[in-house]
């Protein structure tokens, strides 16, 4: 026989289930399984199948051959067939790589664009058959840059590259001489004097000359303005 004692140590060695944690109106059985051993990867899955995945952005620049000096042309006949074939949807942007370059030639100084990439043109373009046919069969250009018939598309660091060197503060300056030739004053209190370079300092757009000044070598800093190749 079982006294009374032993079926309350029998009673209280039983686990006890917590119903803390189950919300009022629900059965016990479908609170236990929403509180069961899931998995947090298990979890990610649920919710990775329910939330919409946005699609990946297809278009990436391009790289096209054209001859060098007709890259203005090119671009603007591959502008019109994008209008007048309907391809704004598929091809976005016709970039010639520029950056902006000083000439100082005979004391004048002059603002031009300078090629960056000379018969290159750039493209932004979602790559089909139908985009690669309007720019391939553009007047000027003369192929696509990538391995055999297959396009390839720039690298995202190989933009910003581009990218960083058009948008260069300080322009490019080119002048007509260079170290150790003969140059003319032709401004200031040297005007007429001839000299030899000695240096340039192109940051400072600046020019020693070593004139010569009663019988001896002196140098002159001046403006690459006051200079002209003799």
């Amino acid at each position: 026989m079982v006294n009374e004692e032993e079926l309350n140590e029998l009673d209280n060695d039983q686990p006890q289930a917590d119903l803390t944690d189950v919300p009022l109106g629900e059965p016990q059985e479908q609170a236990s399984v929403s509180a069961g051993s899931s998995s947090d990867e298990d979890l990610k899955v649920e919710n990775n199948e329910q939330e919409p995945v946005e699609k990946d952005d297809e278009r990436d620049w391009f790289v096209i051959h054209c001859y060098s000096g007709y890259e203005n042309k090119v671009r603007h006949n591959l502008e019109q067939r994008i209008e007048t074939m309907g391809m704004k949807d598929m091809i976005f942007d016709v970039v010639i790589p520029t950056q902006e370059e000083i000439e100082v030639k005979e004391g004048k100084r002059r603002s031009i664009e300078r090629h960056v990439f000379p018969g290159y043109v750039l493209v932004n373009m979602i790559l089909t058959e139908e985009s690669w046919y309007v720019v391939r069969n553009t007047p000027g250009v003369t192929g696509f840059v990538g391995m055999g018939n297959d396009p390839t598309p720039l690298r995202p660091d190989e933009v910003a590259h581009i990218l960083k060197r058009m948008e260069a503060e300080a322009p490019h300056v080119k002048v007509s001489f260079k170290q150790g030739e003969r140059v003319r004053i032709i401004d200031g209190p040297f005007n007429d004097f001839r000299g030899t370079v000695d240096e340039i300092d192109m940051e400072h757009a600046k020019v020693t000359v070593m004139v010569n000044f009663f019988g001896r070598e002196t140098p002159v800093e001046l403006d690459f303005l006051q200079v002209e190749k003799s």
